[in-house]
């Protein structure tokens, strides 16, 4: 599992995957991990590990003490009781929004004006596909009052 856009909190779960119950072999953690600085890291199982020997795998730059310094505070953050609560509470409001506001247009068929307003309006909206997808980055940390009168 790539852990890119969807990984440490994104979906109220400290994992994706915990949504689903999957339990992947291999997972792949990138910006999240320490706030958007250069940092990169694969979680295995005991399994998996077992077939890799020492120095297979490793990193001219690998181990930095600000960025490894940097993910250990965004773990910490997520260790907290309330934050993954939180972010999954206003995951659902930002969802209930959207969907009172959109859900039933038959006319929302084009994502570039939506993209431009929520740009405008301070959120990180990127588009997938052929742009006819819209994906949404808010911060984990974003007041509910934010997405209100958007």
């Amino acid at each position: 599992m790539v852990y890119v856009q969807c990984g440490l909190g994104r979906t109220g779960h400290l994992w994706a995957h915990e949504s689903y119950g999957v339990f992947p072999d291999i997972m792949t953690l990138a910006k999240p991990l320490a706030g958007g600085l250069p940092i990169g890291a694969v979680l295995v199982t005991e399994r998996v590990a077992s077939a890799i020997n020492f120095g297979d795998h490793g990193s001219t730059f690998s181990g930095s003490p600000l960025i490894c310094n940097a993910a250990l505070a965004v773990l910490e953050k997520f260790s907290e009781p309330s934050f993954l609560a939180s972010a999954a509470k206003k995951g659902q409001h930002l969802k209930q929004i959207l969907t009172q506001k959109l859900g039933h247009n038959p006319h929302v068929k084009e994502a570039s004006p939506l993209v431009d307003a929520y740009r405008e309006a301070g959120f990180l909206v990127l588009t997938t596909r052929k742009g006819n997808v819209v994906r949404l980055v808010p911060p984990l940390i974003i007041t509910e009052e934010f997405g209100v009168g958007s």
